[in-house]
């Protein structure tokens, strides 16, 4: 699990600096975050979130499984993203957080739509990880695009 997330880090100038598992939790965390944030994860945000771990990261069902129940129990004992952000701004490249807003835009938009509060969410995120307006707006019209959703939704 290790070797396949430093693969994914240094693949366009990430900077992989050892505890890969923290990194992964940590981006598992904030995708949980991201789903439960305008109401209780749902059984499509949760599949969402489950689907790009393991695309993402490479992960065999019982790894997704085990990372995931951690993911959820640190979201649930966490009262705010910094430390998550920083350690993501530590060690990812600005490629690789502007991929990991692309990934809290699809599950944003694992439902059909965007609420107030994930649209929020997505843009407290963005700035604490220095991916601007702008970037941030692009990564959400790749991921319209790929779920071929309205770009007015």
């Amino acid at each position: 699990m290790i070797d396949r997330l430093k693969a994914w880090l240094t693949e366009g100038g990430g900077q992989a600096t050892g505890k890969a598992d923290e990194l992964e939790l940590a981006v598992a965390a904030l995708l949980i975050e991201g789903a439960a944030v305008d109401a209780p994860l749902d059984e499509p945000e949760r599949a969402t979130v489950r689907r790009i771990l393991k695309r993402r990261f490479a992960l065999d069902d019982a790894a997704l499984q085990q990372l995931v129940a951690a993911a959820e129990g640190k979201a649930e004992r966490s009262t705010q993203l910094f430390g998550t952000v920083r350690l993501l701004n530590e060690r990812f490249s600005h490629a690789k957080r502007i991929e990991v807003i692309e990934m809290l835009w699809e599950v944003a938009y694992a439902d059909g739509a965007l609420d107030p509060l994930e649209d929020s969410m997505l843009r407290q995120v963005g700035g604490l990880v220095d991916v601007s307006d702008h970037e941030r707006g692009e990564a959400r019209l790749r991921v319209l695009r790929r779920l071929g959703i309205a770009e007015s939704s």
